[in-house]
């Protein structure tokens, strides 16, 4: 892992994951496997860092959304098994050398698989069943299911290890009726499957949402998403954030009202008692959403809100910091503790997930082990 950057970072806190870790686990049975998704860049906070710390915590079993992702985490010497959520039928070549194990949501991706290992000469390949419970997105429908026993029960190819679905609306109490009618049809499916292997795979159904709401549908294993990163379901949990969006002040300019205007289109307006600017080396291209200018958010700066001033440029952005005592190099919080993330997300009518993947990889790490 690089040194900590002093200029802009993620910080991923290791007691934050943690803790969120054991909140989750502290809902499950002892035998119940946790698996952790670190697809997308393990949702913005670099999953290369992220699967590390899983691996160390004890989580039984990741999972990506594409095979490249997998490799690249096989490469970085995460052993864990590896579930790719979206395999597709390009990267089997890929899938079946790093060891990662494919979900499979239709006929024809299972039949391609099977002859690629056919001709690969291999029998036994671990696989993941998506199963269509009403989300309509990816998986086997109900009426599917007599054509995929079938193949299954003559193909050596593959063993599955799971059958899986996914919860639409887990969160959403008022949507509780169409919820408990997925988990009902997922039994009913995933039994009609089981009957024709000679074993018996793991079953999951429940997302962040659905552990901490219907933990009684636990089955073998659970998926654990956006709450292992501190984002919860349910109002007033102690959920921790695991990243802070830390910069620092790149420059600070005392404007009088003659100064007039600040940033592209003079959108920024500097008052009559004029204003203290301080400018930050992150913009729209590091995550900050241009909606989030003119005022319309405010970063922590020693302690103190600022609010944006101005447009956010693509590599930088500008707060107002008149009457904060703050100088060149003193830290800006973008998102942490304060603000929170759910915050930014509120101001641009939209959730955590999207801020979080926005922050590319051009933002350096960075574990804080205490």
């Amino acid at each position: 892992m690089a040194a900590e950057n002093d200029f802009s970072r993620l910080e991923l806190s290791l007691p934050a994951c943690r803790s969120n870790y054991r909140y989750f686990r502290s809902l499950l049975k002892p035998s119940t496997k946790l698996l952790v998704l670190v697809k997308a860049n393990a949702y913005g906070h670099g999953a290369v860092e992220f699967a590390s710390m899983m691996q160390a915590e004890g989580a039984d079993y990741l999972a990506v959304a594409l095979p490249l992702e997998g490799v690249e985490l096989r490469r970085s010497g995460i052993s864990l098994p590896i579930l790719v959520l979206t395999a597709g039928t390009d990267f089997f070549p890929q899938i079946i050398e790093n060891r990662l194990e494919p979900g499979i949501p239709n006929m024809d991706t299972l039949v391609a698989l099977c002859n690629e290992l056919k001709q690969r000469g291999i029998e036994g390949f671990p696989i993941h069943i998506k199963l269509d419970s009403g989300m309509h997105r990816l998986g086997f429908m109900s009426s599917e299911l007599d054509e995929l026993k079938a193949f299954l029960a003559g193909c050596r190819q593959v063993r599955v290890v799971s059958l899986y679905s996914h919860l639409a609306a887990s969160e959403d109490p008022e949507q509780d009726e169409f919820t408990l009618g997925q988990i009902e049809l997922f039994e009913r499916n995933a039994e009609s499957v089981c009957s024709v292997l000679p074993y018996r795979p793991m079953l999951h159904v429940l997302n962040s949402a659905g552990i901490e709401r219907f933990p009684q549908y636990q089955h073998d294993m659970v998926r654990l998403g956006i709450g292992i990163y501190g984002i919860s379901a349910l109002p007033g949990k102690k959920l921790q954030p695991v990243a802070s969006f830390k910069v620092k002040i790149l420059q600070i300019k005392h404007l009088l009202p003659s100064d007039g205007t600040i940033g592209y289109g003079r959108y920024g307006k500097v008052g009559p008692q004029g204003a203290t600017i301080a400018t930050i080396p992150a913009g729209y291209a590091d995550g900050i959403d241009r909606h989030l200018g003119r005022g319309a958010a405010s970063f922590s700066v020693n302690g103190h809100r600022a609010p944006t001033i101005g447009n956010i440029c693509m590599d930088m952005c500008m707060l107002d910091v008149t009457g904060i005592d703050c100088k060149v190099g003193d830290t800006v919080v973008i998102f942490g503790k304060d603000p929170e993330i759910g915050e930014l997300a509120d101001i641009l009518g939209t959730i955590p997930y999207e801020i979080l993947t926005s922050v590319p990889r051009r933002i350096e790490r960075v574990i804080v082990r205490r």
